[in-house]
């Protein structure tokens, strides 16, 4: 097997990624990496440098793996805000450090990329073991395999790398014919406040609409992209993706881009911005020039959860963090993240720390899940 590194996901023939078995997922396809590096989002300038990983046998690319040589930790989830001091202590340097991630998305999604019709045990440890020779060669400090899928997870961890547990919170979908059916096991207070929200936002004013990519003109997207940044700037974090990333990568993507919208009259107030495939809808991005009691949960909660009921899709995922989200009936679930650390001793101080971490990590989403809506003896799962 042969190792070819890319320097920017469009340079893969579009042929080869077409034919993994991930072609699906829209973060891990050459649409989204593509254009997020081809705009700058996650380009040299904001320390996200191209090492995609491709694997030939016979000039056929068997496997794919995602990677960027980092030179600091923004926009990537690793949680590994302490981790350059602790290096600079030990006398090392902590960045450059590899990452298989995808740029400002931590949604759970494959990594190790197979061609399909192959034999993904064979293929993904080879995929694995190619990456440990390239950190080698640029004398990364670690190798970090963020938010990675149970498939990918099981041969990271037979590997050897150290798996790392997160906690985020998922919507899942029980069969429900509407969203009145997904309420019926709610405790009566939370859902009585649950439908108090929608009620604020209904009486509002305000106009609801689903937009697919394929159905956004460049005048509204300058809207929903001028919302989003707006939004990102008002509470002092970084719009990471330029005004031409949502046109291009809706060119690309088509339907499965998906944006809530709330028009007053005929004028676009606000919007949150997701992404689908078969199975999942992932909430991604929120921006709103109006101050509407609800609206946040409305655009991004709601019409999230009636969206899967309607088109029967399974799980939605709507971004990492957010407590609140228990109320509405999105369930804790586990994440999983893989680090190889090439210094020994810092190797052993990392598996330490993850340790410790993990068992509250356990604790953490057992309580969140005692405090779910749901009646007892009704919950979801």
């Amino acid at each position: 097997m042969e190792i070819v590194l890319y320097p920017d996901a469009d340079a893969i023939p579009a042929a080869d990624w077409a034919a993994l078995d991930s072609a699906a997922d829209p973060f891990a396809s050459q649409a989204f990496l593509g254009t997020a590096e081809r705009v700058g989002a996650s380009g040299t300038a904001m320390a996200w440098q191209a090492r995609h990983l491709a694997l030939q046998s016979d000039g056929v690319m068997i496997g794919l793996l995602p990677m960027y040589l980092r030179g600091h930790s923004f926009g990537d989830f690793s949680r590994d805000w302490n981790w350059p001091s602790a290096w600079q202590r030990a006398g090392l340097a902590y960045y450059p450090k590899l990452v298989s991630g995808i740029p400002y998305t931590p949604s759970p999604g494959p990594r190790l990329l197979v061609r399909t019709g192959l034999d993904r045990q064979t293929v993904a440890p080879a995929l694995i073991e190619a990456a440990l020779e390239v950190t080698r060669r640029a004398n990364a400090s670690s190798w970090q395999c963020l938010f990675v899928e149970d498939n990918d997870r099981a041969a990271l961890a037979d590997a050897g790398l150290l798996m790392r547990r997160g906690v985020q919170f998922h919507w899942f979908n029980h069969g429900y014919g509407d969203f009145d059916d997904f309420l019926v096991g709610f405790t009566s207070a939370k859902r009585k406040k649950l439908k108090r929200e929608r009620r604020a936002v209904a009486e509002s004013g305000l106009r609801l609409e689903v937009r697919h990519g394929d159905e956004i003109d460049a005048e509204l997207w300058e809207s929903i992209h001028r919302q989003y940044r707006d939004t990102f700037f008002r509470y002092g974090n970084h719009p990471a993706f330029p005004a031409e990333f949502f046109p291009q990568v809706a060119k690309r993507l088509g339907r499965q881009l998906v944006v809530f919208l709330a028009w007053r009259g005929d004028t676009p107030m606000a919007s949150a911005i997701c992404y689908r495939d078969a199975a999942t809808l992932y909430g991604r991005h929120w921006g709103t020039e109006i101050d509407v009691p609800g609206l946040h949960f409305e655009l991004c909660y709601y019409q999230g959860i009636d969206y899967c009921i309607r088109h029967q899709l399974a799980r939605f995922e709507p971004g990492a963090q957010g407590e609140h989200k228990l109320a509405r009936g999105f369930e804790p679930v586990p994440t999983w993240s893989a680090f190889w650390i090439a210094d020994p001793g810092m190797r052993g101080a990392v598996a330490d720390f993850i340790s410790r971490e993990d068992a509250a990590m356990q604790d953490y989403e057992a309580e969140t899940a005692a405090r779910l809506p749901f009646r007892q003896g009704n919950t979801a799962a």
